[in-house]
């Protein structure tokens, strides 16, 4: 017995007779660490969903998308990723910062798969880590606990269209979202991701 599963999920097992399945699927497809194709799968990304828990326990969860490959995979137990400009709110990193604990689900709809892993995370404001990506003042790291993959079978087949031109590249400046000029919101924005790193170099 492994403290994978906890009461709820064995109450359930139970009830619906999957206890012994359930059981044999821990033992084939969760693991401790990604493997070279879970690696590889991660890499190819250009998004995912994280899921964050707060103090009182409530979970939000996110879309985390950029370019292809936006996510670093430094080992098979460590995982990188940048914080790109927001709304301000720092709800899901403000969970990290609070309690740590984070899920993860890559999920590939141009050829249904996907990859959950949970992990423990903490926030990165290394100036040598975030130069990898650009306009980012703050990243993340995930020490990752469980990870598996998922059947497909439920996945709607999709086709991508393109990339966000918002995320932050290399050949253009980036432009702050549209609704931050707003007059409702114009008198409260912070500096731009550029400038913070700018001001913390000054700083040093």
């Amino acid at each position: 017995m492994t403290d994978f599963y906890h009461s709820g999920h064995r109450a359930l097992q139970e009830e619906f007779e999957s206890t012994a399945l359930a059981e044999r699927l821990e033992e084939l497809i969760v693991r401790p660490a990604l493997d070279a194709e879970a690696q590889a799968f991660i890499q190819n990304q250009d998004h995912f969903f994280l899921t964050t828990v707060d103090q009182k326990g409530f979970p939000t969860v996110s879309y985390k998308g950029g370019n292809q490959g936006f996510v670093e995979v430094v080992n098979e137990t460590t995982l990188r990723f940048p914080c790109y400009d927001g709304n301000g709110m720092w709800l899901s990193m403000g969970n990290i910062a609070d309690t740590s604990k984070v899920g993860m689900l890559f999920i590939n709809m141009l050829e249904p798969h996907r990859i959950r892993l949970q992990g423990q995370a903490c926030l990165l404001r290394d100036a040598e880590i975030l130069k990898q990506w650009k306009d980012v003042a703050l990243a993340v790291e995930v020490s990752i606990t469980n990870t598996w993959f998922n059947c497909p079978r439920y996945i709607h087949p999709m086709a991508k269209l393109g990339d966000s031109g918002h995320v932050p590249s290399g050949d253009r400046e980036t432009e702050p979202a549209q609704w931050k000029s707003l007059e409702a919101v114009a008198d409260v924005l912070p500096p731009q991701p550029h400038e913070l790193k700018k001001t913390r170099a000054n700083s040093i």
